[in-house]
């Protein structure tokens, strides 16, 4: 895998599930290549990650698929043990069993989407769900 496709996985498990169990981000990043394997969404990982509305380059706040990369924050990357831990899954994102059951969609569990009431649920995994 590219080293741009393991530094975009590995920031979306960051900022997305850091805080889950290890469980909780392999998952992220399963949903992340079940997605670039799914002819509905982007073929690559960047892409993937970077989905959403845009106005010319730069993206529309809060109109994205990973909440992270339109919030208004800054990435800042701040702990580094989680880091190191979110690049080693990035790693071997392509050969990682997928305990999502091919989910393409998660949410955390405190925000209700619009869209998941549209799709079946396949698995919770700490505070997020997966369609």
């Amino acid at each position: 895998m590219l080293i741009n496709s393991i530094v975009c996985i590995a920031t979306a498990i960051y900022f997305e599930a850091r805080s889950e169990p290890l469980e909780g981000q392999v998952a992220v990043a399963n949903t992340i290549m079940n997605r670039v394997e799914s002819s509905y969404f982007p073929n690559t990982p960047c892409e993937v990650v970077k989905q959403g509305k845009y106005w010319g380059e730069t993206i529309i706040k809060n109109k994205c698929h990973f909440s992270f990369w339109c919030d208004g924050k800054p990435e800042t990357i701040e702990e580094d043990k989680a880091y190191t831990l979110a690049l080693s899954i990035a790693v071997n994102a392509d050969k990682l069993v997928d305990i999502t059951y091919g989910a393409t969609y998660y949410h955390r569990e405190d925000v209700q989407p619009y869209w998941a009431k549209h799709l079946i649920t396949k698995r919770k995994i700490g505070k997020h769900i997966f369609y």
